[in-house]
């Protein structure tokens, strides 16, 4: 865990931007090393830059109901944004704001290798599928490197219009069978026992 907590010193030092003159503080990201499920949002909003931890407000209460609906415990899960410092006013991060912040994801990526990256809204998607409409490809998952890659909809967008709302549960409740999908893929690429192998010993 030493290799996270000196990765979130490092961001939480960090000066790259100018995020970080009105920043309380960064919001590197929070979960396990070992977590199979990445989900990585936009960026801190007021109650993230409080308490320093990624997706605690509303949007984050409606988060952990998707993990339930998905039978996931949130302490199972990496979570983490593409911007660690909150924009002012909450606004969409720029793109020198999230070229800043690149190397910080490229580690944490480095360092969990998820095997099932959840891009949650435009912004975090945009790094696997740029160009692409997040209402065209939500919910389908794409084999991209190491990882899969499901986009989905922000979950703060779900608490404006109920349409998303019913989109983003809809995608969540697709991810039991997604992960029970690559672990037989898993289970079937793992190399068998050899039979002449096994007589020799």
């Amino acid at each position: 865990m030493s290799e996270l907590a000196d990765l979130y010193a490092e961001i939480k030092a960090c000066k790259a931007c100018d995020l970080h003159q009105r920043r309380t503080q960064a919001v590197p990201g929070v979960g396990p090393l070992d977590a199979r499920i990445m989900f990585i949002g936009e960026a801190p909003g007021v109650n993230e830059d409080k308490k320093g931890e990624p997706f605690v407000g509303n949007a984050g209460q409606f988060l952990n109901q998707l993990l339930a609906l998905a039978g996931l415990k949130r302490e199972a899960v990496y979570i983490t944004n593409i911007v660690k410092s909150r924009p002012p006013e909450n606004r969409d991060p720029l793109p020198q704001e999230i070229a800043a912040c690149k190397p910080w994801l490229d580690r944490q990526l480095e360092l969990i290798k998820p095997q099932v990256i959840v891009t949650l809204g435009r912004y975090s998607m945009a790094r696997w599928f740029p160009g692409a409409s997040i209402s065209q490809i939500h919910g389908t998952p794409r084999k991209v490197g190491p990882a899969t890659v499901i986009p989905m909809f922000h979950p703060a967008a779900a608490l404006h219009q109920p349409k998303y709302k019913e989109l983003i549960e809809a995608d969540f409740r697709k991810l039991p069978k997604i992960l029970a999908d690559l672990a037989s893929v898993k289970e079937a690429e793992k190399p068998k026992d050899d039979p002449k192998q096994l007589s020799l010993l």
